[in-house]
């Protein structure tokens, strides 16, 4: 018997999936393998005992009231800029915070975050403030290792004020953190201040995960691999995973962890003892990012003010002597100049740093400043010409897995959208397509179908005909917020499913019909594409926050028939309005 599974059809249709590895790391080192599934979370522990997520919820501050996929939905490029859309969430499951104790959960951001694709650097360096200074590749928002206390001179307080005595967010808020090492503030932004160890697990970085306790921990052979980027911060420079190369300019060196330069001030390595000689004094890396003098105190070394408890209760070795390459890896921001298999004609780096038991020490990410100018950060619009170098989640496009026979019976699998339902047509001449199923439904990322097909050859096709409503990645509307044309309208920054009614002549195409494209406004490309019944397409469109306003055009072209180059065109001449 002999199935073959048709390659040419767009849209929803699934043909085998090709590979297209774009050279460049920023656009490339996305983790989008689960940009079709629901975001989840574990609210208490008995939930992640047995295994059981909700894909809603909410605890009368922050609601998740329809499902969110999984982190990065979009990714465009301009010359200058990467940009990135996300819902924030991560790919894992992500929770419980103390046992539900932890008053906040999170929720879809509708992130917007971009970053330059080149670097300044200047010899005046920025300080990183409180919340988000950079995305990872989860889509999951980077924030700094201060948890935003400071010692005001009396006590701890929170806010914007300037205080030279910064607690540490791992040292204070770790106990809040998920197995993932992430929390969420009072605005449900879900984040990492330390090793995202979560997701370095699905990146295959030197972790195992306990499919029992379900947590991770740090793999306690010798790492064989250099860690994988693990985000970009807002000066245009990688995160890596805490190993490297022996010898930061030879990819032939060895791998092993990158040893942080710093260490707690207890009197070794030339450092003060603060236990001993109490907190009258910051170190040298504080004075030079505040521009102050040394001489700043801080409370009394205690029980309740433990060492440790604060950022300026650590000091860089390169201030007492010692050698960055030599003694230790990073430089006081965390990171160095290096090949890596990214770039191998070298690039500035952080790495995430971490102790030999897997322990995240500081500065954890990055240190308190920025190596380099930090332009990038979340923006409300693309107000630019880009490049979609991605689109996930309800815009993807499904790719075909090669599929299997056994015993006659042909099993197609494909990657879905969740939520979506879909229908499988077959064909043994591709004139006359049979509906074999209407009713598959997604599982997760992925859906499958088996047919016993009793011809000795059939093309197959695979069309997405529904998805339930689901909270979007932009605006205050999405896939699940339907219109038609002619007629129907959408705003800027949108994702919407249109039905679009076309009419001869020509005379019109059969129902499922392949169809070649469907743009909205000359450069809008459609998704999700079906045409069920005669005269009827469906296409989803995300609309660019640029995007022109106004009437706009609506093109459908069909594939051509067999033995000619070109299939019909139809254009509804200002049939939907982009406001």
């Amino acid at each position: 018997m002999k199935t073959i599974l048709t390659s040419a059809i767009t849209g929803i249709t699934l043909a085998f999936a090709i590979a297209a590895c774009a050279s460049d790391p920023r656009t490339n080192s996305w983790l989008t393998t689960y940009a079709g599934q629901y975001a989840r979370i574990y609210t208490n522990d008995a939930m992640k005992t047995a295994g059981m997520t909700l894909t809603t919820w909410s605890n009368g501050s922050q609601t998740q009231a329809n499902p969110a996929y999984c982190g990065v939905q979009e990714i465009d490029s301009s010359t200058n800029w990467v940009y990135v859309r996300s819902t924030g969430l991560a790919s894992y499951n992500m929770g419980p915070w103390q046992n539900g104790a932890f008053p906040n959960l999170p929720v879809n951001q509708k992130l917007l975050y971009r970053f330059p694709r080149t670097n300044g650097v200047t010899a005046s360096k920025t300080l990183t403030g409180g919340g988000q200074i950079g995305i990872f590749v989860d889509g999951v928002e980077m924030f700094n290792s201060w948890d935003a206390f400071y010692w005001n001179g009396s006590t701890d307080t929170g806010g914007a004020g300037t205080g030279y005595w910064n607690r540490d967010a791992y040292v204070n808020e770790g106990a809040t953190f998920d197995a993932g090492y992430a929390h969420q503030q009072n605005t449900g932004v879900y984040h990492y201040h330390a090793d995202p160890i979560g997701l370095r697990s699905l990146l295959g970085d030197h972790v195992d995960y306990n499919t029992t306790t379900k947590t991770y921990s740090e793999d306690t052979n010798a790492p064989v691999k250099h860690s994988p980027i693990l985000g970009w911060v807002g000066d245009g420079y990688p995160v890596y995973g805490p190993y490297g190369y022996s010898n930061a300019t030879n990819a032939g060196s060895g791998i092993r962890r990158m040893i942080s330069g710093y260490v707690i001030r207890n009197g070794n390595y030339g450092t003060s003892n603060l236990t001993a000689n109490g907190r009258t004094t910051i170190p040298q890396w504080a004075v030079r990012i505040f521009n102050v003098a040394s001489n700043q105190n801080g409370p009394t070394v205690s029980t309740s003010y433990p060492l440790g408890r604060y950022m300026e209760d650590n000091d860089y070795l390169g201030d007492h002597g010692y050698t960055q390459g030599v003694d230790f890896d990073l430089d006081e921001y965390n990171g160095r100049w290096c090949v890596t298999p990214e770039f191998p004609n070298g690039t500035y780096a952080y790495f995430v740093a971490i102790d030999s038991n897997g322990v995240p020490v500081f500065p954890y990410n990055i240190g308190r400043a920025y190596y380099g100018s930090p332009a990038g950060g979340s923006v409300s619009a693309i107000s630019e010409t880009v490049l979609t170098n991605f689109l996930g989640g309800p815009s993807s496009t499904p790719s075909l897995n090669p599929p299997t026979a056994n015993n006659g019976a042909i099993t197609l699998t494909w990657s879905a959208t969740e939520g979506g339902t879909y229908m499988v047509l077959s064909t043994t001449n591709l004139t006359t397509w049979t509906t074999n199923s209407t009713t598959v439904s997604a599982v997760l990322n992925a859906a499958n179908y088996t047919n016993n097909p009793t011809e000795d050859h059939r093309f197959y096709r695979v069309a997405r005909t529904a998805l339930a409503t689901y909270d979007p990645v932009s605006g205050t509307s999405g896939d699940g917020t339907a219109s038609s044309a002619p007629g129907g309208s959408a705003s800027r920054g949108s994702t919407v499913t249109v039905t679009i009614t076309i009419s001869a002549p020509p005379n019109l195409p059969p129902a499922n019909a392949p169809i070649s494209s469907v743009t909205l406004a000359g450069s809008i490309s459609g998704t999700g594409i079906t045409d069920l019944t005669q005269g009827t397409v469906i296409a989803t469109f995300t609309i660019p926050s640029n995007a022109s306003t106004g009437a706009q055009n609506i093109v459908v072209t069909f594939s051509p028939p067999p033995n000619q180059t070109q299939g019909p065109t139809y254009t509804l001449a200002g049939g939907f309005t982009i406001n």
